[in-house]
């Protein structure tokens, strides 16, 4: 009994090991990387269109240019211009097996801001991504490595920090390595949702329950359910002691006491960052902007290291007895919530039918129109869809197809599908030389060069909608802030970029013959003056070349003196 005793003794304790092991992240190591008390405007892990949020941000107090300072030793690995994501960007390697990334930067240090500079100008490229070795640009801990800002896809000032395992690049929840940021606030609950499980969560869709609060948790009246298959959604927010609304980092599902799901966001890598869209009630969260996050799995999410294998969350009452439920919400600190309520079965109600149309997960499909096909992949979706497809006029006189109805924009996609069209003419060749497919999904619209394959016009997007095919023969232009010929005494030369379809894809201006720099601020081009424009350098002439997603070219010129 005793060597029984003392092996499973060791069993647990090596197991022990194990869990711990995998979660034990240095702590301390890392300092803050601003002057100022960390402050959270967004958390790892919460929800954004398309994706989790990949990291910290930290807030500036909603200032620009606040000194960015190396978490820990290393050297800058990598750096990052583009015109959205994370705009300027650096990346740190530290000697302990992670790296650190700072984006929405206004300006590297001096000696790496050079490089980069450098680097454009020879490549007579804006956008640059960098790898560098470990002995080009070492750092200290708490070495200023930058400027902070507001570039890339930011929607104000902010720091965007994130702190990543250098081998797999992977993206770890900063919040577990031990920074003091207060939080004493458990997650608040604000709805309670369930969904009928015997066909999709999309259809019906969220069947909403009150939530009311009963002094340190929250309750809901017993739900009676008119479906023996269901699931759960919470909507929550977390909040630290100084800060926003922030995602939730752990929920568990319970039924009669028994653990049946379990979520927690550790660590996400970029290449799963989309199935963000398999972790919510997506349809809600688009069209009317709620954050609802399942408490169950749906079929084709496949996000590792979130849930725990072989809990679904997935409810079968066989029964018509009254079932505990309990919800609990936690955060990194421990702080946590309860949600307590009943469920019961009524009458069973009649199953949602499927259709011929039907696209399932793990099972590629083809839907036809009489001028269209859409072809998904058997990762397209991450819960059955009734796909409706669908053919209706166009009035515009440059298109050259119907309006193609793609379901319903508020149904996602996980990877791209390809659409093929017929065009509803015959075309020249420029006229198919400046195609294009336009996808309108409401808030915006994706708009691709068309690739032919003999009369199929042929394009690939990663979300549904309303899309056709147009013959777009408009050019893109730029306008100065600036009298033509004038004096421009400010630190910067401003074009403001217009095209009637898609974007613009290719930017050049050079200045008196040489190419120039200037950043790609949405859809603004800026050049700050610097020693290739001196004060007092005369007269120039700019030469400014644009192309925009059909492929039409632009070239202006302007004049100003410096």
């Amino acid at each position: 009994m005793k060597i029984f005793y003392h092996l499973m003794l060791f069993v647990c304790f090596i197991n022990t090991g194990i869990v711990q092991a995998q979660n034990n992240y240095p702590q301390n190591y890392f300092r803050n990387p601003l002057n100022i008390s960390m402050q959270l405007a967004a958390n790892f892990g919460a929800i954004r269109t398309n994706h989790f949020h990949m990291g910290l941000d930290l807030r500036t107090n909603s200032q620009e240019n606040l000194p960015v300072l190396a978490a820990a030793e290393g050297y800058v690995s990598r750096i990052k211009v583009e015109r959205y994501g994370f705009g300027n960007a650096i990346y740190i390697t530290h000697p302990n097996g992670y790296t650190t990334v700072y984006a929405h930067l206004n300006k590297y240090f001096n000696t790496l801001d050079e490089y980069v500079k450098e680097k454009q100008y020879k490549d007579e490229k804006w956008e640059q991504d960098i790898t560098f070795q470990p002995g080009q640009f070492p750092v200290e801990k708490g070495q200023q490595i930058a400027l902070s800002g507001n570039t890339g896809g930011s929607a104000g000032p902010h720091l965007h920090f994130e702190i990543r395992d250098t081998k797999t690049e992977e993206c770890l929840n900063p919040l577990l390595f031990g920074f003091a940021i207060p939080d004493n606030i458990a997650p608040i609950i604000s709805g309670l949702y369930w969904y009928d499980r015997r066909f999709s969560t999309y259809e019906p869709g969220a069947n909403a329950i009150a939530v009311k609060k009963t002094g340190s948790g929250y309750s809901a009246d017993v739900i009676r359910v008119n479906s023996p298959l269901i699931s759960f959604g919470v909507k929550a927010v977390d909040k630290a002691n100084k800060g926003f609304n922030l995602g939730i980092y752990q929920a568990e599902l319970l039924m009669d006491g028994k653990l049946i799901y379990s979520f927690k966001i550790d660590k996400i890598h970029y290449d799963d960052t989309r199935y963000i869209n398999g972790c919510i009630d997506y349809t809600k969260f688009i069209r009317d902007k709620m954050g609802i996050q399942h408490l169950a799995d749906l079929p084709g999410m496949k996000l590792q290291n979130y849930s725990i294998p072989n809990l679904t969350g997935v409810i079968n009452l066989q029964d018509e007895e009254v079932h505990n439920i309990e919800m609990v919400l936690k955060d990194t600190k421990g702080n946590t919530s309860r949600l307590t309520t009943k469920v019961q079965l009524n009458k069973t109600s009649d199953k949602v039918p499927s259709t011929g149309k039907t696209v399932t997960p793990n099972e590629g499909k083809t839907i036809a129109t009489e001028n269209t096909e859409i072809s998904f992949s058997k990762n397209a979706v991450y819960d059955a869809v009734n796909f409706n497809a669908y053919e209706k006029a166009e009035a515009d006189p440059n298109a050259a197809s119907n309006n193609i109805v793609l379901h319903s924009s508020y149904i996602p996609v996980h990877d791209e599908y390809t659409l093929k069209i017929k065009p509803n003419r015959k075309l020249t060749n420029s006229e198919k030389d400046k195609a294009v497919i336009v996808l309108d999904y409401g808030s915006d619209k994706d708009v691709v060069k068309v690739k032919w394959n003999g009369d199929w016009a042929e394009g690939k997007f990663n979300r549904l909608g309303t899309a056709k095919l147009l013959i777009d023969n408009s050019s893109p232009s730029v306008s100065s802030g600036w009298a033509e010929g004038g004096l421009v005494n400010s630190g910067s030369l401003l074009l403001k970029g217009t095209t009637k379809t898609g974007d613009i894809v290719s930017f050049r201006a050079e200045l008196d013959g040489k190419w120039l720099r200037f950043a790609r601020v949405k859809d603004n081009f800026v050049y700050t003056f610097d020693e290739k424009c001196p004060k007092g350098s005369g007269s120039h002439t700019l030469k400014v070349t644009t192309s925009n997603t059909a492929g039409n070219t632009n070239i202006q010129t302007f004049t100003f003196q410096r």
